[in-house]
């Protein structure tokens, strides 16, 4: 199937997969050849293409995935490859956090931001 990764910087992929996993606002999504239709809100998280030269593994920040006709498009507010994550800059992100959480645990935006760094910080190791 064709996989079209794109964030407001970039093409970040363009190419076949066998196989690509997302994670949603609903959880885990694996799409395969010819999956049915399908549109969804994405969730801070990885993103695992499985393409001829190897697994890309990404860190996605939200957006949009949609499956039509044999492709999937992944529109993502931010998302970054393996090799594009900058590790200090994700960990003192991920301190800062968690400092805000711990001064305010209804602090959405907070438990956003934790959720960003630790997903970098994963997506990062994975490599």
């Amino acid at each position: 199937m064709q996989v079209e990764l794109v964030s407001p910087e970039a093409v970040l992929f363009s190419g076949e997969c066998s196989q690509v996993v997302t994670r949603t606002v609903d959880g885990d999504i694996a799409f395969l050849d010819h999956h049915a239709a399908f549109i969804g809100a994405l969730d801070i998280g990885q993103t695992q293409l499985w393409a001829s030269d190897g697994i890309v593994t990404l860190a996605i920040n939200r957006g949009f995935v949609e499956v039509s006709h044999n492709v999937v498009t992944i529109l993502s507010d931010a998302a970054l490859a393996a090799d594009e994550i900058d590790v200090a800059e994700a960990e003192a992100d991920l301190e800062a956090a968690r400092a805000a959480v711990a001064a305010d645990a209804g602090d959405d935006d907070a438990k956003a931001a934790l959720a960003w760094a630790e997903t970098r910080i994963a997506v990062a190791g994975a490599a």
